[in-house]
């Protein structure tokens, strides 16, 4: 028995014969599969460079789903260690073959039954084969992989996939060479034996293999780096989107170091001087034979000193020359690899003890690909490292510039798990954790990352939903199937608390009784699905209720019908949603602003990346996943009323502050969004301390940061409106229809109507209102254009 995976992040599902083949025939499938061979094509054509195809095709693969041919996972396929039953199969990968499947009729086929191969296939690159073969229970993956090199007399194979959850990529069936069906669903017997010799890879083996490897392989002395050296390494850092983090995690690390090589940075420093710099930025990684290898081959092959400096390498040839001072020491001293501090911990630096900025911000630039080794430029102004467990994690591995989108996604749901949570405001009342959040951006502006993260946050809470409809279904069924005459069972009342965006107020109202005090969450991945969706599930009809939940107000419905939900309740829902800019236009117009519901919203904006080259990202590590479902646990088992002294002067103070700046520049907007700005900013830092356990300074910060940060992009998106609404009412309540009508001359037309009623207001809108007027005898139209009061009719 193996699993697959719907994409690499995905949880592990059992796999089927059926699955199998509908994997391999899908569309999906054979279609990134074809664009990856194109650009193997122009590859070879010479169009596309080796390192920027190796780009292309790691990104495209990302999206495939895959086999874990190598192990079945129990407790809900989470891909752990400690969940993982061996398959009794084992994978073996040769790559870097110009003629695979001439490689397998050569040296595989005429042994495949004997060595119990069950599938063969080239590799999504086309430059590769996997074998799929059986494995005995006493023989290790790694001793199964080692053993089948010898009998191939194959000295170059990949041996780093004797990891139970390596993943591979599934291929159309146009790409599989060979494929025994029944072999590969078939258990592997109890007593099976390897039918060749079983050669034992011990780690003596390991490291004396690498030993060889170190010896063929020459060091040479380094250069001390000077700041000149370490700045032109940070701007090409920067410009590549590589973090010193990114450079330190195996498996992604290699690429990375490519990436950052073929950025020009080879063109501005010896070979000398780039390792020693490495050697700073990434002690562990200066310590591999690959490092050196690697870059030992690009000045080998890759530099070319006839080919012009791209203007990118130019201009950063030119920056790092001004702010270097001419009377410090910029001699390169030689010395040996133990000699200068290269090899100490992460957080040394170079000659100045820096790398790219103030050694109390650098673990900001770790966790982006956008601001690599230097100071945040957003509004983000925390350190990671100083939040708690479960945040932190969150943060791991995405750019920097997404740090707030990807925070104001996680803290609705956060406050969902915290429900039974009830904390003292400064103005004295209690209040739970309701919070809602847009998260809004342009088309492909990576809004998918938020999901990705909301995803790992919510899994306890589907896994319980999963069990809870289970119920409810087989509920259905039965009360489907019963007799004419037969007494239905009665409603097993289910707790479901995840539910769909575009869910109906009737069952809304069903879910909210039956949560037994426990608060629902909805995560959107369009804001328009939600505002086009008909009925009593669209944005329009259930605007009211958000307003309420967040303050748990009260709501309810009273039908006379069976078939709609009746009854009252109070309204404890969070959710998170994306959207674009239009569709966040079109759900907040008119009212909507300035009814309250805009003010209880926190608002995320996704970076511009008109232009911009490809965002990086880095694979969730196994213990940070562990860290984040901590983090839900401890988050689901708060209760109680939580007394937050520090945290409300500190809000206290802030929303003091905002006022008098609003009152100094008399901002009607800013002094009506900083108040529940205030109180979003105040219950994301209750979130903060319960994961900290304790009310720390860094929590003051956060909860800060959370409040600017909303106040900001409130004002910013929906100032203008605010604005607009409130003139209009104002002008409603002190002029309506008949006090225009009055105001106008006695001949007038739509320029004159449009000037009195303001910008708001479209064309259609002040033709039916003519048309009202014509229709109740107060005018009369006398021209084209132009019509005229009848004073006998008109209102006084």
């Amino acid at each position: 028995m193996f699993d697959y995976v719907k994409s690499i992040k995905s949880w592990a599902h059992e796999c089927t014969p059926a699955l199998f083949a509908q994997i391999i025939d899908s569309k999906q499938v054979a279609d990134i599969c074809a664009e990856i061979d194109d650009g193997r094509e122009k590859c070879l054509r010479g169009e596309m460079s080796r390192d920027d195809f190796k780009t292309f095709k790691a990104e495209k693969k990302k999206a495939l789903p895959g086999f874990n041919f190598q192990a079945h996972y129990e407790n809900g396929g989470r891909r752990l260690d400690k969940n993982a039953v061996g398959s009794g199969l084992c994978i073996y990968d040769k790559d870097h073959v110009s003629d695979p499947e001439g490689w397998y009729r050569k040296f595989v086929e005429p042994h495949q039954k004997e060595w119990g191969v069950v599938l063969a296939h080239v590799t999504p690159s086309r430059e590769g084969v996997r074998l799929v073969f059986r494995v005995a229970k006493d023989v290790s993956l790694a001793d199964a992989q080692f053993s089948l090199a010898k009998a191939l007399g194959d000295e170059d194979y990949d041996g780093s996939v004797k990891d139970m959850a390596r993943i591979s990529f599934a291929v159309p069936r146009s790409y599989i060479i060979f494929a025994d069906m029944e072999g590969l669903f078939m258990p592997t017997p109890e007593d099976y034996r390897m039918p060749f010799e079983v050669v034992r890879k011990s780690e003596k083996s390991e490291k004396s293999e690498k030993s060889e490897k170190s010896d063929s392989i020459k060091h040479w002395k380094c250069k001390k780096p000077t700041e000149r050296t370490m700045a032109i390494m940070e701007r090409a850092m920067q410009k590549r989107g590589i973090t010193k983090r990114a450079l330190d995690i195996d498996g992604q690390r290699h690429f990375m170091l490519v990436n950052l090589l073929s950025s020009g940075v080879t063109r501005l420093l010896t070979r000398e001087e780039l390792m020693g710099a490495i050697k700073i930025i990434t002690p562990r990684y200066a310590k591999e034979e690959n490092c050196w290898q690697l870059v030992a081959d690009w000045y080998q092959n890759y530099r070319n000193d006839n080919k012009p400096v791209s203007q990118d390498m130019a201009w950063t040839f030119a920056d790092v020359l001004n702010p270097v001072n001419k009377e410090e020491k910029h001699e390169l001293d030689d010395v040996d690899d133990e000699a200068y501090p290269g090899d100490v911990s992460d957080g040394d630096a170079g000659a100045d003890g820096k790398v790219g900025g103030d050694a109390t911000t650098s673990a900001d630039g770790i966790h982006g690909t956008d601001g690599a080794v230097g100071k945040p430029k957003s509004d983000f102004t925390m350190n990671v490292e100083d939040m708690p467990a479960g945040l932190r994690e969150s943060l791991a591995g995405i750019p920097q510039s997404l740090t707030m989108p990807v925070l104001c996604s996680i803290m609705p749901l956060a406050g969902a798990y915290a429900d039974q949570v009830e904390v003292r405001y400064a103005d004295g009342k209690s209040q739970r954790l309701g919070l809602m959040s847009v998260i809004v951006g342009e088309q492909a502006s990576k809004k998918s990352t938020c999901k990705d993260i909301v995803d790992i946050w919510k899994r306890q809470m589907h896994e319980d939903d999963m069990a809870q409809r289970k119920l409810e279904d087989e509920w259905k069924q039965r009360r489907k199937n019963r007799k004419a005459n037969e007494k239905g069972e009665p409603d097993p009342q289910v707790l479901i608390r995840e539910i769909p965006v575009t869910t109906s107020c009737s069952t809304l109202l069903k879910r909210l009784k039956n949560s037994r005090e426990h608060c629902l969450y909805s995560f959107g991945e369009e804001l328009d699905t939600l505002r086009k969706t008909n009925g009593a599930g669209s944005w329009s009809s259930k605007y009211d209720v958000y307003r309420l939940s967040f303050d748990r107000g009260e709501w309810g419905q009273d039908y006379n019908s069976d078939q709609a939900e009746s009854g009252m309740v109070k309204v404890a829902y969070n959710w998170t949603i994306l959207g674009t800019y239009g569709a966040l236009k079109k759900c907040f117009c008119t009212d909507n602003v300035e009814n309250g519901l805009s003010s209880r919203m926190m608002i995320a904006e996704m970076p511009d990346n008109r232009f911009a080259p490809m965002t990086t990202f880095n694979d969730m590590k196994a213990a940070d996943d562990d860290n984040i479902q901590k983090a839900v646990e401890t988050l689901r088992t708060a209760s109680g009323s939580i007394d937050t002294p520090r945290l409300r002067e500190s809000m206290a103070a802030w929303v003091e502050e905002k006022r008098v700046e609003a009152l100094q520049a008399i901002d009607d907007v800013k002094d009506t969004y900083r108040k529940r700005a205030a109180v979003i900013g105040f219950r994301c830092g209750v979130i903060f301390s319960i994961l900290a356990g304790e009310e720390n300074d860094h929590c003051l910060d956060f909860a800060r940061m959370m409040a600017e940060y909303t106040l900001k992009e409130q004002s910013k998106l929906f100032g203008g409106y605010l604005t607009d609404e409130r003139q209009i009412t104002e002008t409603k309540a002190n002029d309506g229809n008949s006090n225009i009508l009055m105001h106008l001359p006695e001949q007038f037309t739509m320029d004159d109507l449009r000037a009195m009623k303001g910008k708001t207001y479209p064309d259609g809108t002040l033709r039916q209102t003519i048309s009202r007027w014509r229709k109740d005898g107060w005018i009369e139209k006398t021209a084209r254009g132009i019509w005229r009061k009848i004073p006998s009719s008109c209102p006084t």
